[in-house]
């Protein structure tokens, strides 16, 4: 049998008591040039695949790996899930990982280092659509012209209402995204723009962006949030973090190594 590597995460050094993986699996440390390196499980079987649960338990595990290690070194380059180094006709593993890491070893150990007692923050800013529509006088008048109709109509109108609640704050949050995309950019290294959010009901995204930002620097962060918030009423603030800088680990002109 054929064995793999799967890899958590490229690190600096060679961190000790690493514990366990995916599934109970012993980690080890492969080393590479210039004092980095790659936290590995041995893997004999293919990618992880399976029930929904499981898939989710397994990712959980992989994270945890991550935010083990970036806790104990201060800086990790995180792999996505399901990275796996397999073995070649004529070479371990071990030694093709050994060749990735030495071939990036430079750009990996500059990305460390600029990763070093950084975190990742994930905000979110949307606006409440009945919030906004209640300060537009079309919206106001459409609410009372609504309690004077019968309840067939009124049903009608309801749908209209919020299709205008809905478009008076999607242009709010047109000319609001700019603003505070500076402003969070102004608090923040780095900014990394995220279109897959999903408001809930009745609000409008202005904008989700992940955010690195050194430890010592998250209250600002909490601070201009909260002078947003202050500033405008209708806004919903969603506001993750830290974590380890899953948004800002891509090396460029360096692809992982998925030689599965």
């Amino acid at each position: 049998m054929t064995t793999g590597l799967y890899v958590y995460a490229v690190v600096a050094g060679e961190p000790a008591d690493l514990g366990t993986g995916i599934d109970g699996a012993a980690l080890e440390v492969v080393t590479g040039p210039d004092d980095v390196a790659a936290v590995v499980h041995r893997h004999a079987a293919g990618p992880y695949e399976g029930a929904d649960d499981d898939v989710r338990r397994w990712v959980v595990e992989h994270s945890d790996v991550v935010e083990r290690v970036w806790e104990r070194t201060g800086t990790v380059l995180p792999m996505s899930f399901n990275v796996i180094v397999a073995e070649g006709e004529e070479t371990p593993a071990r030694a093709r990982l050994q060749e990735w890491l030495g071939a990036g070893a430079q750009q990996l150990r500059e990305r460390l280092d600029a990763l070093k007692d950084r975190v990742e923050l994930r905000v979110e800013i949307g606006l409440d659509q009945h919030q906004v529509g209640g300060r537009n006088p079309d919206v106001v008048a459409m609410q009372a012209e609504l309690e004077t109709r019968p309840q067939g109509v009124r049903r009608l109108m309801r749908k209209r209402l919020d299709q205008l609640e809905r478009e008076v704050t999607d242009a709010l949050a047109d000319e609001r995204y700019q603003q505070y995309r500076r402003r969070l950019a102004a608090v923040s290294e780095e900014l990394s723009e995220n279109r897959s959010a999903r408001p809930g009901e009745g609000v409008v995204s202005v904008l989700t962006v992940s955010l690195l930002v050194p430890r010592d620097a998250v209250p600002g962060v909490g601070r201009e949030l909260a002078a947003i918030q202050d500033e405008e009423p209708a806004a919903v603030i969603r506001y993750l973090g830290p974590w380890p800088p899953y948004s800002f680990a891509d090396v460029p002109g360096l692809t992982a190594p998925t030689m599965a």
